[in-house]
């Protein structure tokens, strides 16, 4: 029997009108009491449930992390006098075919009197705000991606392929042909005309690209409709930008977290804005880098099974956090005399490619959780640990090429005695 370590909590099932609460009340040794209530999500519900709780004297609340739904009942009961645990779904499942709110929330409450929740990570108010702007701008980027992708579909319907020819299609020349192509009298050479700089070079296969196009203006009024759209993304994007700085410049402890992360290669200012708002400046909450690599999910799972390690593939993580790493770690591969592309090249032929950005990007979530947790900027390490596994896998890897270099050798001497006889 595990015993209780919580003599008043409560458990919350969360919903999108209502809640449903238990309350766990009793001595640690004996059987708790037991009462359930249904709360509205509305303000004036909420508070009702907190006078509630304290009237119950609880100590410890805990919730689902379900959507965004449990942030308004965090933002009521986040009074400093109750401690509001935020549980992982998919650790706190309950048995299929006994769910119901109540017993959702029984079980909630249970799991929590008896120290079986693991809390999840709750940044502070600062942190979780920077977050929504870094999240909302990351979103924007995906739109105007998409607008994008909507034009190129909308020039291939057409029988033109400049993303053939041009390298990208929204740069500088591929705007102004784009533009040219909004006149139906433009021809294919005064088009091609337009390129500026290297792709001056191209302007025959430009014009190849454009000849014979089914343009109509059914196709222009989309195309235009994409550009006028991703005009506007673009400017929501540079004022969430300055949104942004403005956030961390003006909050000591982001600004100089961000200056920190900013200083491991690879990670510029957005990106380094971006892995403070989804980690914090504070690393107390991880106590290793292992940690923090585990919580973001960019590092192997475990998978063993009778003594015998099989492939474990990364966790779910915090995508928000992982996509940034990898991102920054495709720029940090590529890095001139950098520990980041020497790790990427020495692990590449073992991993491939998009194995290898990941490993990088491990390494680079540990040498993140090094300079916040010291406060010190990034600083290439002179002498890496030997830790006791490194030292088995070099004493595996050079006895495998002694025995095979030996066999060699007698092998080359057995011949080269039959040859002199």
């Amino acid at each position: 029997m595990i015993p209780a370590v919580m003599e008043r909590c409560a458990g919350i099932d969360v919903g999108r009108k209502f809640v449903v609460v238990c309350v766990m009340c009793g001595d640690a040794h004996a059987t708790p009491t037991l009462e359930v209530r249904k709360f509205s999500m509305l303000t004036e519900g909420l508070e009702q449930l907190r006078v509630w709780l304290h009237q119950n004297e609880c100590t410890h609340v805990v919730m689902e992390s379900t959507g965004s739904y449990w942030k308004p009942i965090f933002n009521i009961l986040d009074d400093g006098q109750l401690e509001v645990v935020l549980a992982n779904s998919q650790q706190v499942k309950s048995l299929r075919g006994h769910k119901t709110d109540p017993n959702d929330a029984r079980w909630l409450a249970h799991l929590l009197r008896h120290g079986m929740i693991r809390p999840s990570f709750i940044p502070d108010r600062d942190t979780r705000e920077l977050r929504d702007l870094t999240r909302r701008r990351k979103k924007l980027v995906e739109c105007a991606a998409e607008e994008r992708n909507r034009v190129q579909r909308v020039l291939q319907e057409a029988n033109i392929q400049l993303g053939m020819v041009l390298s990208d299609v929204f740069g500088e020349s591929g705007l102004n042909m784009l533009d040219a192509l909004m006149n139906p009298d433009a021809s294919p050479q005064q088009i091609a005309d337009l390129a500026v700089r290297t792709a001056r070079k191209k302007i025959p296969e430009i014009r190849k690209a454009l000849e014979g196009h089914r343009m109509t203006e059914h196709h222009r009024r989309l195309i235009r409709h994409s550009m006028e759209h991703l005009a506007f993304l673009e400017e929501q994007i540079a004022e969430l930008d300055r949104e942004i700085d403005d956030h961390t410049n003006s909050r000591p402890a982001l600004k100089s977290a961000t200056e920190l992360v900013k200083s491991v290669p690879g990670i510029q200012q957005t990106s380094a804005a971006a892995l403070v708002a989804e980690t914090g400046a504070d690393m107390g909450h991880f106590p290793s880098g292992g940690k923090l690599a585990s919580w973001i999910g960019i590092c192997p799972g475990n998978n063993e099974s009778a003594g015998k390690r099989k492939s474990g593939q990364t966790r779910k993580g915090n995508p928000w956090a992982k996509r940034a790493l990898v991102e920054c770690a495709w720029s940090a591969s590529r890095k001139k005399d950098s520990e980041t592309k020497r790790y990427y090249e020495r692990v590449k032929p073992r991993l491939k490619h998009k194995r290898a950005l990941v490993a990088t990007a491990h390494l680079m979530t540990l040498k993140v959780y090094a300079t916040l947790s010291t406060g010190q900027p990034y600083q290439v390490d002179q002498q890496p640990e030997l830790t006791a596994a490194k030292l088995r896998r070099l004493v595996r890897h050079h006895t495998h090429r002694l025995r095979h270099l030996n066999k060699w050798l007698q092998g080359h001497k057995k011949r080269s005695g039959q040859a002199q006889h």
